[in-house]
C-alpha cells in the first residue's frame, strides 16, 4: 500500500470545516485557514495513514476481524466496497444501540435473519399465508439492511475503522467501552484525541473518503494473504517434521 500527498490534494482530503465549526483539539494537525475555511495539513494525513495501516496489518496478518463503521450518506457505499474488498464486516446503514456491548442480543437478531432465509431457501415460507409471508420478507429487508454488514462477525471485532468520529460518538463510546481499538477519519470539526490512530482528513468528500478507505483496504488485504501463506509455510514445516 503506498499513499501520497499528491493524491491527497487531488481528492481535496485537506479542506476542513468552516471556523465556526471547529474543535481546537485538532488543531495539531492544520496547516492554517483560507477564506474561513481550516486547512488540514495533508503531509500529517499521509503520516497518519501509513501510521494506522500498519496498526490494521498486525491484525489482519492474524486474520483477526475489523469492522468499517460509516453511517453518513456519503460514506454508505465506500464503506461497504471498501470492507468487502478486504474480506471484513461493516456498518453502513445505522449504528444500532448495543451493536458492541449487547453483542449477544444482536447475534440473536442475525440468527433470525439466517432463519427467514432458511424458511425460503426450503419453501417453508409457503405454508404461510401472503400476508404472513409479505411481513416475514419486510423483517427480512429490515434485518439485512441493519445487520447485513456483519452477519459473519462472530465475536467483537478486534479493532474498528471510523469515517467521521463526531456522526460516529454512538460507535466510537460503545468500541471504547468494550476495549476496542479505534483507527478514525477526523475532521476540523471532530476530537482525534477519542480514537487510537486518527487519519486527520475531510470526512464529507466522498474522493477523500473513498481514498482513504481504498489505501487501507488494500493494506489490510495485503496482510491478510501474508498471513495465509505464513500459515501454509508453518503447516508445511509441521506436516514435514512429523514425516521424519
Amino acid at each position: 500500500m503506498e499513499v501520497n500527498v499528491r493524491e491527497l490534494l487531488e481528492v481535496g482530503a485537506y479542506f476542513g470545516h468552516p471556523s465556526r465549526q471547529f474543535d481546537p483539539r485538532i488543531r495539531p494537525y492544520l496547516y492554517g485557514k483560507r477564506e474561513g475555511i481550516y486547512i488540514i495539513d495533508i503531509e500529517k494525513t499521509c503520516e497518519k495513514i501509513y501510521q494506522a495501516a500498519d496498526f490494521l496489518q498486525k491484525f489482519a496478518r492474524q486474520n483477526k476481524p475489523i469492522l468499517f463503521v460509516g453511517t453518513k450518506k456519503q460514506a454508505q457505499d465506500v464503506v461497504k466496497e471498501a470492507a468487502e474488498r478486504c474480506g471484513q464486516p461493516y456498518v453502513n446503514y445505522r449504528w444500532i444501540g448495543g451493536t458492541l456491548t449487547n453483542f449477544q442480543i444482536i447475534q440473536k437478531r442475525i440468527a433470525r435473519l439466517e432463519e427467514i432465509e432458511k424458511l425460503e431457501e426450503t419453501g417453508k415460507l409457503s405454508y404461510y399465508t401472503k400476508k404472513e409471508a409479505s411481513i416475514i420478507l419486510k423483517e427480512k429487508r429490515d434485518l439485512l439492511q441493519k445487520f447485513g454488514g456483519i452477519r459473519h462477525l462472530k465475536a467483537l471485532p478486534d479493532v474498528m475503522i471510523v469515517v467521521d468520529v463526531k456522526k460516529e460518538l454512538n460507535a466510537v463510546a460503545e468500541a471504547k467501552k468494550m476495549g476496542v481499538p479505534l483507527v478514525g477519519i477526523v475532521d476540523t470539526n471532530g476530537n482525534p484525541e477519542i480514537v487510537d490512530y486518527p487519519i486527520p482528513a475531510n470526512d464529507d468528500g466522498l474522493k477523500s473518503i473513498q481514498l482513504i478507505l481504498e489505501k487501507l483496504s488494500e493494506a489490510i488485504a495485503e496482510a491478510r494473504q501474508e498471513g495465509i501463506i505464513e500459515t501454509e509455510k508453518k503447516d508445511q514445516l509441521e506436516q514435514q517434521k512429523g514425516e521424519e
